[in-house]
């Protein structure tokens, strides 16, 4: 059967163990959705939970918090719980919170403990740029000017980070350490484990934004001896828009008092006393700040019964073979248009989407929405495609790229202005 065929894609379907896990899913007739890097699908069971939360206010008004079958004093330790086999954490590690940013921002004001020469925080060009926003802040707090006390790992080529190279910045200077799990931009997943054991031989503790690789790659985070991490769980992880984010502490850490603290921060069986001295968790619990968004969270709990039935590495498994059919099928029809697959092949080193760059990368997503494909444009140039395992099919992958395909041929894309919309 020929490889680049509709029938050989429509086979692959017919074989993967997951195919069942789409039913699960909201999918709209007619449309192929690739953004789920960006904001995963609603599932029927997220929706169920929400609903089912909603109806415990209903039911117990504040005995909600204690009553009902998730009792929502305990409901960020529950679902710290379920993403055991996401991070490869203990429950005790882990807590959902806050969101990425804020829990940024506790995490560094816990771990930021400049001394004598280190004083310097080091992260890289190529992350999120809220990170950046958020060491910049922590810096100015403690009184030091970002531009001498922030040191940034460059890359070679604007899309991807050598390890060696940041391993070679971790010097007596810096205190603390704080990368991306996986790169937003060209999908690089780096080498979480080599990096953390350099900056420990080094005297340095290290931290992870998980954000694009929670619920894509398979983590040992207490293997590993990570310091700390955080996420948010609104990507691959299908946790609803501005759903609650989560941390994890490595158990090391535990008993040390929280940079910023804040009443749900507390011992469970003190936090009412009400006592002006916190009185703070002994496990990760203790980075908590404020009341729970109840509602934020509640869709976790069907979403994460979607990944402990499916298998973080089957998932995993699926994935790479989403993307690595995608690029063939983009190397052999689209070779004539120009386009350039920006993110790793190395299939240890991608994580769950692909980064192709093209001069006219706005115009071209405008014109796949056009056509029912949901692509997510990266300013100045960039396209990222995530075909996710839990709902996407490898005739989706097939069709995406025809229709690309057909789209440059006809030009189709010289209708729309070649800038991107409001949001992007």
């Amino acid at each position: 059967m020929n490889i680049f065929s509709k029938e050989y894609a429509k086979s692959l379907d017919q074989q993967d163990e997951l195919a069942h896990f789409r039913e699960e899913f909201y999918l709209k007739e007619g449309r192929i959705y690739l953004d789920g890097n960006s904001l995963g699908l609603l599932s029927k069971r997220a929706e169920r939970a929400v609903l089912d939360l909603l109806h415990s206010w209903k039911d117990y008004g504040i005995d909600g918090w204690t009553q009902g079958k998730h009792p929502w004093f305990y409901l960020s330790e529950l679902l710290g719980e379920k993403m055991i086999t996401l991070t490869g954490a203990t429950a005790e590690e882990m807590i959902v919170t806050g969101s990425t940013t804020s829990n940024l921002h506790q995490l560094v004001a816990s771990f930021y403990q400049p001394k004598g020469q280190r004083t310097k925080i080091l992260a890289d060009e190529l992350t999120f740029p809220t990170d950046i926003y958020a060491l910049k802040s922590q810096l100015r707090l403690r009184g030091y000017d970002p531009a001498e006390h922030l040191v940034l790992v460059e890359s070679e080529d604007g899309r991807m980070l050598k390890e060696e190279a940041i391993i070679a910045e971790m010097t007596e200077e810096v205190a603390l350490i704080i990368l991306p799990g996986v790169l937003y931009r060209s999908g690089q997943v780096l080498d979480m484990e080599q990096l953390t054991k350099a900056a420990h031989e080094r005297g340095i503790w290290i931290g992870f934004d998980l954000c694009h690789s929670i619920g894509s790659i398979p983590h040992e985070l207490s293997n590993w001896e990570v310091d700390f991490a955080f996420w948010c769980n609104y990507k691959h992880l299908n946790g609803g828009p501005g759903s609650t984010a989560a941390l994890y502490v490595n158990k090391r850490h535990f008993g040390q008092a929280p940079g910023l603290a804040g009443w749900f921060g507390s011992k469970k069986d003190t936090q009412f006393d009400m006592t002006l001295e916190l009185d703070h968790a002994e496990h990760a619990g203790a980075y908590q700040m404020g009341t729970p968004h109840i509602l934020s969270t509640a869709p976790l709990l069907g979403a994460l019964e979607l990944f402990n039935e499916a298998g973080i590495d089957r998932i995993r498994k699926k994935s790479l073979q989403l993307t690595n059919y995608m690029m063939e099928l983009i190397e052999h029809e689209l070779v004539e248009f120009d386009f350039t697959i920006a993110n790793p092949r190395n299939d240890q080193q991608r994580g769950g989407h692909l980064f192709l760059e093209h001069v006219e990368a706005a115009r071209i997503c405008k014109a796949l929405k056009e056509h029912g494909i949901i692509p997510d444009f990266r300013a100045p140039n960039g396209i990222r495609l995530a075909p996710v395992a839990l709902y996407n099919t490898f005739e989706d992958v097939w069709n995406t790229v025809h229709i690309l395909k057909t789209i440059m041929e006809t030009e189709q894309y010289k209708q729309y202005k070649n800038e991107r919309d409001v949001v992007a």
